[in-house]
């Protein structure tokens, strides 16, 4: 190694010049150049640190950039494999969401009732899909806001008026959950809707229906042997 090199390699890193640019500019490898400095601390200029913070956030927009056409990518392909729903499948889906998110059978509680609350409106319209499919119709339908107090009620129950497409005026009373000034809440904001509460009345043939179809799937599972190929893989 000249001496000359070694000398000029030093007074850049005292200058504040990253390893790599030191390596380029005395046309050396990275390694070699890390070994001549590594005893000199880096001590960036303002210049160099305003520099490095630059490239460090055009690296991270570029790395955004790919990732959000990935995503735009992967779901419209997904989107399009969907395509038009069967019966059969509706009547899957909407079992799994229902034992998923739905009221349910207990021990201590024999009551058999669909009674079902979301907070997404596409969630909203795949369970009344559902509902209809089994041939509930609408007079049997019962819808509630729940939603905190301290939110915007009257455009929440609007809101929800417009996913189901039933006048507000159809609606039961909203529950109005009481502010804790101890909970730390996360949901709040103008887009903030609350839930929405679907009951069918006189349902429980409805529900037995649905958890004939749930057990019908966990069966398959189990036929399928998914668990016990995956534990022993």
């Amino acid at each position: 190694m000249p001496e000359d090199v070694r000398v000029r390699a030093l007074e850049l890193r005292r200058a504040g010049q990253s390893v790599p640019e030191i390596a380029e500019e005395l046309g050396l490898a990275r390694s070699t150049a890390w070994l001549i400095t590594k005893e000199v601390a880096w001590e960036p200029t303002p210049d160099r640190m305003a520099q490095a913070k630059r490239a460090a956030r055009m690296r991270w927009d570029r790395y955004k950039a790919r990732q959000s056409e990935q995503r735009e990518r992967i779901l419209n392909e997904m989107v399009g494999e969907v395509g038009e729903l069967s019966e059969r499948e509706l009547q899957l889906i909407g079992a799994v969401m229902y034992w998923a998110e739905g009221s349910k059978r207990k021990p201590w509680n024999l009551t058999e009732t669909l009674d079902f609350i979301n907070s997404d409106p596409d969630v909203i319209r795949l369970h009344l899909a559902w509902l209809r499919m089994m041939g509930v119709s609408d007079d049997r339908l019962r819808f509630r806001v729940h939603i905190h107090e301290s939110a915007d009620v009257p455009a929440a129950e609007q809101h929800w008026a417009d996913v189901v497409g039933v006048p507000f005026d159809g609606f039961a009373r909203t529950t109005l959950k009481r502010h804790n000034p101890r909970t730390v809440r996360k949901n709040i904001g103008e887009a903030y809707r609350g839930c929405l509460i679907i009951r069918v009345s006189k349902s429980s043939r409805e529900y037995r229906s649905m958890d004939g179809v749930w057990r019908g799937i966990c069966k398959a599972i189990e036929r399928r042997g998914v668990i016990s190929s995956q534990l022993n893989s």
